[in-house]
């Protein structure tokens, strides 16, 4: 894994280690030294800040006690919540922690060998597509002997300290770390894919159908090993992190522990009569504070289940800031939750694997047009075109793709007042099935999806697609901002995810001998009617082959029909426009296809750009005889390689 890692300001952890140990010195960052610069840019502390080791603040230091639990964190002073959520859902996935956390019991403080302990730390983030290694020293801010930002409940345990200290780190102070988003912690922690859903907006609280739903999708992204938080966004003009009389806190990130069935009253040998209640657990980062509503902690509700089923549970009535709540209340006083998927790419799982492409991409600017890459949404419909664009294919009749667009982190620019993320989307259009230059006008392709438009760092869509070529363009909501981005899309078979870099085919020597494109024509076939019936059935099984030149592109065959809709979108860069272009019907068969008629386009830049239907005729030329179906086209021409 090592090699695929790279190193935070080039420092490695090993060779500052062994230096250390082998002067007899404790290891100080230089380059995250214990200063005010490291803590603040605006906010300063209440308190006279002292920077001490843990060896300072007790008498064994350890960075685990009985392991790592999401019991472990209570947030600080400082305002990341979300950080310290974030940090609560990693904590249940030992898998996920071991990436983050790597070579634990090597970093262990050991008691037997003190004059191996240098005082050095590693950890590792997926920044914005690549394993990150951030190595710290274990100086930790105090006020009165006391740590002033998230620590763990147990004294003498420092696994979340130093976790925040690293994360701080890279955002460039701990001030850095105030307001944010448990998802984009999540993704930094495992690379997950983001999803964040408005509860409020997909009105969850009133319609069952729409919750059960999404119950019974949290609970597979949870057996599934994904991370779940949520919060309540508190009203304009109202301060975050107030208790409400629920006991719940607006504006306060949580992390979901658990999502379960839960089962009221018995079940018997040979029959199921037990009721069945959807209940979801929470920790609030605080450590206390917690919902004093229906199945609280002390609530009488828990009467109605078996001490088995609350052993299970594992319920506890503390005020640890862990408790349960029926999904039906979740929705109703949660408005936001941040659903982080670890999508499966292995091959030796029982659960459906993904095929996964990535693609790092900026929008840039430029005042020449074509070269032109931050054009806007598709608000803008003079530029929005000018973006970066990225061809895919979906191979199956129909297939689910899950896509997220992911911006830069802009939160070491917050001292600058530049920390804010911008707001990004992108558009899904389905294109010609054989098209491989960048599109410039907007005529036959037909835009299937749309992501929200929203300034987080990471935006999400699951769409289903139908069989064909599409391009994916990603933009920010405004035209001529300059950021960078990455690109991720899963599917079920390989999709070739590329970028389309190229406006038109290329000028070579070899153009010079066999000739360079004169004309571009777009041909969308939308159906076929009236088609004679095959093999004495009452139907036939129609594709269409549309052939240019030395070019064929076959569309799909439809079923025993003998009305087809096609739909079918090609793209030619001709050389020979004396040469017309060949729309064939053919009936597919097992032993032999059979020729049902065809059309012949001149496709000139003069011709009609409306749909149009056209009769069937037999082979030969434009007047040849008629057969029974006409096809019904759109064409456009030019002789301009970058109008379409």
């Amino acid at each position: 894994m090592s090699s695929s890692v790279q190193l935070f300001r080039d420092q490695k952890y090993h060779e500052l280690k062994r230096q250390c140990i082998q002067q007899g010195q404790l290891f100080e960052d230089p380059e995250f030294p214990a200063s005010d610069e490291s803590l603040f840019y605006q906010k300063v502390p209440r308190g006279k800040v002292e920077w001490k080791r843990p060896k300072d603040l007790c008498q064994d230091p350890y960075l685990f006690v009985n392991g790592i639990s999401s019991h472990d964190l209570h947030q600080g002073s400082l305002g990341n919540c979300w950080f310290v959520a974030a940090c609560s859902c990693l904590a249940l996935r030992k898998k996920l922690w071991q990436q983050v956390i790597p070579d634990f019991q090597e970093q262990e403080w050991d008691p037997k060998t003190p004059e191996k302990y240098a005082g050095i730390f590693r950890f590792r983030f997926w920044c914005f597509g690549i394993w990150t290694e951030v190595v710290i020293d274990d100086l930790l801010p105090t006020i009165d002997g006391t740590l002033i930002y998230c620590h763990s409940n147990v004294e003498n345990e420092f696994w979340s300290a130093l976790l925040e200290k690293a994360y701080a780190k890279l955002a460039g102070s701990y001030e850095a770390l105030d307001g944010g988003s448990a998802a984009d912690a999540i993704v930094d922690f495992t690379g997950a894919v983001a999803e964040s859903i408005d509860l409020v907006q997909g009105k969850y609280s009133e319609t069952i159908s729409e919750q059960m739903k999404l119950f019974e999708d949290l609970l597979k992204v949870h057996k599934r090993g994904g991370l779940i938080s949520c919060f309540i966004a508190s009203s304009s003009g109202r301060a975050n992190e107030v208790e409400a009389k629920t006991g719940l806190v607006t504006g306060h990130a949580y992390s979901v522990t658990a999502i379960r069935k839960v089962h009221l009253g018995e079940r018997l040998t040979f029959s199921f009569k037990a009721e069945k209640l959807f209940m979801v657990r929470l920790r609030n980062p605080w450590g206390n504070r917690e919902w004093n509503g229906a199945w609280s902690d002390n609530s009488e509700e828990w009467k109605k289940v078996s001490n088995a089923e609350r052993k299970s549970l594992g319920l506890t009535v503390e005020n640890d800031g862990e408790f349960w709540m029926t999904f039906e209340d979740w929705c109703k006083n949660f408005t936001d939750v941040d659903v982080c998927r670890i999508v499966n790419t292995s091959y030796f799982s029982i659960h459906k694997t993904w095929e996964t492409k990535m693609m790092h991409g900026a929008w840039t600017e430029n005042s020449e047009p074509l070269l032109n890459r931050c054009g806007g949404c598709f608000d803008n419909i003079e530029t929005f075109l000018q973006n970066p664009q990225y061809i895919f294919d979906v191979k199956k009749t129909e297939d689910k793709v899950l896509i997220s667009l992911q911006q830069e982190d802009r939160r070491r620019s917050k001292k600058v007042g530049k920390g804010d993320n911008i707001t990004i989307g992108f558009e899904i259009f389905k294109v010609e099935d054989n098209r491989s230059y960048r599109l410039h006008k907007l005529t036959v392709q037909e835009r299937v999806a749309t992501s929200p438009y929203i300034n987080t760092r990471n935006v999400f869509l699951k769409k289903i697609l139908k069989q064909g070529r599409y391009i994916l363009i990603p933009t920010t909501y405004l035209p001529g901002i300059t950021a960078k981005f990455i690109l991720r899309l899963f599917t079920d078979v390989p999709s070739k995810l590329r970028e389309l870099t190229a406006d038109k085919p290329e000028m070579t020597c070899w153009s010079l001998l066999c000739g360079y494109p004169r004309r571009i024509t777009q041909i969308k076939i939308h159906s076929a009617e009236g088609l004679q019936e095959q093999d004495g059935s009452s139907g036939a099984d129609p594709y269409v082959l549309i052939k240019c030149e030395n070019q064929k592109v076959r569309s799909s065959v439809q079923h025993n029909t003998t009305s087809a809709i096609f739909n079918t979108q090609v793209i030619f860069y001709r050389k020979n426009i004396d040469s017309p272009v060949i729309v064939q019907v053919w009936n597919s068969n097992i032993l032999c296809d059979q020729f049902l008629g065809q059309a012949l386009l001149a496709a000139s830049p003069s011709d009609p750009r409306e749909q149009q239907t056209l009769q069937l005729r037999g082979r030969g030329s434009q007047e040849a005889e008629e057969v029974p179906g006409h096809i019904t086209v759109k064409v456009f021409s030019t002789d301009d390689l970058v109008e379409l």
